[in-house]
């Protein structure tokens, strides 16, 4: 409901401006205010007039109003519930926010178990070593295998040589054996850089949790941070 004391308000609007017929709504307010512990609601509507009433005013619900106390002092602000557009950006930070922590404590766990499987550079370079040897035994399997198939290969050439006048005439198992070792050969040089790529990943993969692990290490050595001494009672 709106009170007389704004009807007052409204009339000092045009000379004394919004600001201090605020004030002079407070005032008016407090010479007549409700029983004591009746909180006073004021906004601005969409109209520009000053409206009081002992309860959250309807006309005001997009825009802000003031909760007075008797006395006429701010006691809170009521905020206007967001736009849809505002609610979605709130929603969308709220996620981005709820990610990022995520993603935090995921990084935390990871590096915990870290420090627990590796919890000295020794250890840390034990498994590295380990896991090399095993990429290496596959590359001297890999590499004794693609000179074997060098060998056969040039065995089965100078069988063609025979033929070389008339390579039609070479023996249908002599062309598919020649076939298949090009292919066997092709198989096993694709299986070498693979082999490669992936000691080259051990590597990258070792030497990216050195950086972390040295950090850890270091975290876990340092020591505490000293207690204060307590003060000694003067004499």
């Amino acid at each position: 409901m709106l009170r007389p004391a704004a009807t007052l308000a409204r009339a000092l609007r045009p000379w004394i401006g919004p600001g201090l017929a605020l004030g002079a709504l407070g005032l008016a307010l407090a010479q007549n205010a409700p029983p004591t512990g009746t909180p006073i609601y004021t906004c601005i509507d969409a109209q520009g007039r000053l409206l009081s009433s002992d309860r959250p005013i309807p006309e005001c619900r997009d825009r802000l109003q003031r909760e007075l106390g008797p006395s006429g002092t701010v006691r809170r602000i009521l905020e206007p519930p967001p736009s849809p557009e505002e609610r979605a950006r709130q929603e969308a930070l709220q996620r981005s926010q709820a990610e990022a922590a995520g993603r935090a404590a995921d990084e935390l766990r990871r590096e915990q178990l870290l420090l627990m499987r590796y919890p000295y550079p020794a250890s840390h370079q034990r498994a590295r070593e380990a896991a090399l040897q095993q990429v290496q035994a596959s590359l001297q399997v890999a590499q004794q295998r693609l000179q074997h198939l060098d060998d056969e290969a040039r065995r089965l050439q100078e069988e063609m040589e025979f033929y070389r006048k008339d390579p039609s005439r070479a023996p249908p198992t002599l062309k598919r054996r020649l076939a298949d070792n090009a292919h066997q050969r092709q198989l096993q040089l694709q299986y070498l850089d693979d082999l490669q790529r992936e000691r080259t990943r051990i590597e990258e993969r070792f030497d990216a949790e050195l950086t972390t692990l040295r950090r850890l290490w270091a975290a876990a050595a340092a020591p505490p941070p000293a207690a204060a001494e307590p003060a000694r009672p003067s004499r």
